[in-house]
């Protein structure tokens, strides 16, 4: 089953400011959204629990960047795409 990768217009905006390496790993890691957006094995993914109304998953690029989205149905929206340093500072450290 496909799933669509619905990317904020203001996350595409940051990732292509990146240098070409960090787009092209960010983009890769994005796409591979569309085959299974859901945590398993290999330990990239993961379902944090931010808000009890919202499923918001994490997914970690590369030891640099870490992406934040949502799921609903068939759908997944990248909400923010930060680096590493950031993601902690912003949500201490999950």
């Amino acid at each position: 089953m496909k799933f669509e990768v619905i990317i904020d217009i203001d996350e595409i905006a940051y990732i292509n400011s990146l240098d070409e390496k960090s787009k092209r790993i960010i983009k890769s890691h994005l796409k591979s959204l569309e085959n299974d957006p859901f945590p398993g094995k290999g330990g990239d993914k993961e379902l944090l629990n931010l808000r009890e109304s919202a499923r918001i998953y994490r997914l970690h690029i590369a030891h640099a960047f870490t992406a934040f989205y949502e799921i609903e149905g068939k759908t997944v929206f990248v909400n923010e795409v930060l680096t590493i340093a950031q993601a902690h500072k912003k949500y201490n450290r999950l």
